[in-house]
């Protein structure tokens, strides 16, 4: 049903038609034109050029996630697990779904950035494409089409989907799910619930808990809306969550059940348990900020004063996070409400509103889990609300677009409009020295894209050309900020363990490529940030890295060679033949050996389990992808985990399993917020015991050699 508000006593033209009831979804099939088609095929295109443009300019990208595709792509059991190595000494600190995709990729076309890259950009597109055919079930082709362009032009979206963390897969299953849940709720299809379980299982095996956070949305939308009983809706809850519980809890009960002495240690627990990590460490260690063997505590009473920046209500639009997804925030919430009071009047069952809820209650959750969460927190997170942001826009702007015969709607539309605006025009501001004419472009055209829609809702000669023009440019003024720091940031290399998208902002965390960002509140460095001062040069500066090698001597000394040492940078920022400059030393980023020193890693490699071990699995990473051999990371990704121990790592040298040890190697250590000491230990023994020697300014040891240098 359908019903139309008069513009008023001077209009002759028929008036848009307010929907107020459901909309069957083949009516909104039918209703796509010729230009709808080549419009979606458009979007999907201009998105696989935008994502996979230069894609191999980040190279390994985060390492420590490349590594461990190279080990999956060797050895199946390290591809079961998600282990660091080949060898299967440790895990990453992650569930492995993400790595066994571009694993598998490796197995196919070879070890390379693009084999480990081109999956990412291609869940990208998926994503867009099944965003766009969520709201456009309900809310028509342009709706869909206008999701997903803000999707693909979000410049967090366009950086995690050209690199090779896990939250891009996250993103496409969480979306696929979404999907999912809307088909279930048309005609209450369990198929399509269990389906939307089933997703959110794997999700967890991607990025555990996180996943997770999309539920409430989900199971709110179906209990209101499913056109069916109460009961038979509370019984297809059920069997979904069952689904869920089974597809992400297979692995985990392998893993648990598996003997310790012949899987790979859990990578960021202190107990070698999957369970310890899920709720600790990558759980409620993240919202309390108590994260044992984390790298630094959360924020401060106040919500200041913590390494991951200060929390509450404004953290998604501060310096770090705004520019990153922010630009439509404010839109996206003032059109899901609206498009609520629009459809306050439609039955139970209306599948639109439903849609609001399941996109609305995403984009409230996760938001406020991010703004208040004092544990480690990356700017990248914020990936996560890009989909339910983007589709909120689509479909609150069609919502009004064909309500605007109330003049309150049309009212609603110009602020909105004005506001996207002027709210680009600060976060621009941000970032002076990047494209400057582009912030007052921005303000000109969504006055002009407003003062038209307004026009238009008082005018009666062209009428329409005023509304589609001033539509258009409402368009344009709100997607010109993200797009130009999408640009921005698919021109740019990006390597290491904390990246960032767009330009430098003033007052936040990033720069122009590489490790960017580091931690929130501290100087910026090409390439990375020093922890305790910044490396350039090859010389550490502003002390002391670290105030002493966390993979040292325990006694305050440092390692032989020097942690934090580097020979000099690349043209990548990154070291050659040393530790990474900047990014806490090496621990947020890998090294770049040198050829004299890969060679000799890789002479008698065959009679070797570990050709090398290193504190700490970025430092870890380098060595192992330019090698291709398995590399111990000592400690994990922190260097705070307890494997080994040192019995075990003296036990393996005993065997003749390890060859070298390499010094210099970053990770926190003992000093993790209650960390193991473990990596520390073993270095002092390492010391103590063989004879240092120094390979293009690396310090390592020959563990075959006794302590007089003669080969055991």
């Amino acid at each position: 049903m359908t019903t139309t508000l008069s513009r008023g006593p001077l209009s002759r033209e028929p008036q848009p038609p307010i929907a107020v009831g459901p909309v069957p979804p083949e009516a909104e099939s039918r209703s796509r034109t010729a230009w709808d088609r080549v419009a979606l095929v458009a979007l999907l295109v201009g998105t696989a050029v935008l994502y996979l443009w230069n894609l191999t300019a980040s190279g390994w990208a985060n390492a420590f996630y490349s590594a461990a595709v190279q080990a999956g792509s060797e050895s199946w059991t390290a591809f079961f697990y998600g282990a660091s190595d080949a060898a299967g000494s440790i895990t990453v600190d992650k569930p492995p779904a993400a790595l066994w995709v571009m694993a598998l990729s490796v197995r196919v076309f070879g070890l390379s950035s693009a084999s480990i890259l081109v999956p990412q950009a291609l869940m990208g597109v998926a994503s867009v494409w099944l965003l766009y055919a969520a709201v456009r079930r309900h809310s028509g082709p342009r709706a869909g089409l206008l999701a997903g362009a803000v999707l693909a032009v979000t410049p967090v979206a366009a950086l995690m989907f050209r690199f090779n963390n896990p939250d891009a897969l996250l993103v496409l299953l969480m979306v696929g799910a979404a999907y999912a849940t809307v088909r279930a709720i048309e005609r209450a299809r369990l198929r399509w619930l269990v389906l939307a379980g089933v997703l959110i299982g794997f999700g967890f095996l991607t990025k555990q808990l996180q996943a997770f956070l999309v539920l409430p949305g989900f199971v709110l939308a179906y209990a209101i809306a499913a056109p069916t009983t109460f009961g038979r809706r509370v019984r297809d809850l059920l069997i979904a969550f069952a689904a869920m519980v089974v597809a992400g809890g297979w692995w985990v009960a392998v893993v648990e059940l598996v003997p310790e002495s012949v899987r790979p240690y859990i990578g960021g627990s202190q107990t070698n348990s999957f369970l310890e990590l899920t709720f600790g460490y990558n759980g409620l260690g993240r919202i309390t900020g108590d994260e044992t063997g984390s790298v630094g505590g959360g924020a401060g009473p106040g919500g200041a004063g913590g390494m991951w920046g200060e929390t509450g209500l404004l953290r998604l639009v501060n310096a770090e996070i705004g520019g990153q997804v922010a630009w439509l925030l404010p839109a996206a919430l003032v059109l899901g409400a609206a498009t609520l009071w629009l459809r306050r009047t439609a039955p139970r069952t209306d599948p639109t509103r439903a849609a609001v809820i399941v996109w609305g209650s995403w984009l409230m959750v996760t938001g406020l889990v991010f703004s208040l969460m004092a544990g480690i927190f990356h700017a990248y997170y914020t990936v996560a609300l890009a989909p339910a942001i983007a589709a909120l826009v689509g479909i609150g702007a069609v919502a009004l677009w064909r309500a605007r015969g109330a003049w309150w709607a049309t009212a609603l539309l110009a602020a909105t409009t004005l506001g996207s605006a002027i709210w680009a025009s600060v976060l621009l501001g941000r970032s002076p020295e990047f494209v400057p004419w582009l912030r007052g472009a921005v303000l000109v055209v969504g006055v002009a894209a407003s003062a038209l829609l307004l026009v238009a809702r008082a005018v009666r000669r062209n009428r329409r050309v005023l509304w589609r023009t001033g539509a258009a440019l409402a368009v344009i003024a709100g997607l010109a900020g993200p797009t130009a720091y999408t640009l921005q940031t698919v021109s740019t290399a990006h390597t290491g363990s904390i990246v960032t998208a767009g330009p430098t902002v003033a007052g936040g965390t990033g720069g122009p490529g590489g490790a960017r960002g580091g931690f929130p509140g501290q100087a910026q460095a090409p390439g990375g940030q020093a922890f305790g001062g910044q490396a350039q040069g090859g010389q550490a500066q502003g002390g002391q890295a670290l105030g002493q090698a966390p993979g040292g001597p325990p006694n305050g000394g440092t390692l032989p060679g020097g942690a934090g040492s580097v020979t000099g940078l690349g043209q990548d920022g990154r070291a050659q033949g040393g530790t990474t400059p900047g990014a806490m030393g090496g621990l947020l980023d890998a090294t770049a050996p040198s050829e004299e020193l890969t060679a000799l890693l890789l002479e008698d490699a065959d009679s070797y389990t570990w050709v090398a071990a290193t504190v700490g699995a970025n430092n870890a990473a380098g060595y192992q992808l330019a090698t291709q051999e398995s590399v111990m990371p000592i400690g994990g990704f922190n260097g705070s985990d307890p494997s080994p121990t040192l019995e075990q790592f003296q036990e393996y040298v005993a065997e003749g399993k390890v060859h070298y040890f390499i010094a210099g190697g970053q990770g926190m250590g003992g000093q993790a917020m209650g960390g193991s000491d473990a990596a520390q230990a073993i270095a002092a023994w390492v010391e103590q015991n063989f004879t240092a020697t120094t390979v293009d300014g690396v310090t390592l040891y020959d563990l075959s050699a006794d302590p007089s240098g003669q080969v055991a």
